[in-house]
C-alpha cells in the first residue's frame, strides 16, 4: 500500500503522483493542507513538515526521492 502526503501546489508531490500513475502503482492521497489530523499523523511518520511524505508499505520517504521509493516498492 501506498499512501502520499501531499499539499495542493507542491511540484514534487505531482512529480511522485506522476511517477506513480505512469508506473501503475495504485496509491492513496492524504491533502494535509486544510487537515490538521491528517498534517500530524504525517509529522508523526516521518519527523518532517514539508511534503511529499510517502510511505511504502511502511517505509517512508520524504520528497520525491525516485531511488528511495523504487526500492521501497520492490522489497
Amino acid at each position: 500500500m501506498v499512501t502520499i502526503y501531499t499539499t495542493t501546489h507542491c511540484p514534487y508531490c505531482k512529480m511522485a503522483k506522476d511517477y506513480f500513475t505512469n508506473h501503475g502503482v495504485k496509491y492513496r492521497e492524504i491533502n494535509v493542507e486544510g487537515d490538521d489530523e491528517a498534517a500530524a499523523e504525517m509529522i508523526r511518520k516521518s519527523g518532517q513538515m514539508g511534503v511529499p511524505v510517502i510511505e511504502v508499505n511502511g517505509t517512508v520517504v520524504v520528497g520525491f526521492d525516485r531511488e528511495a521509493i523504487e526500492h521501497a516498492l520492490n522489497t
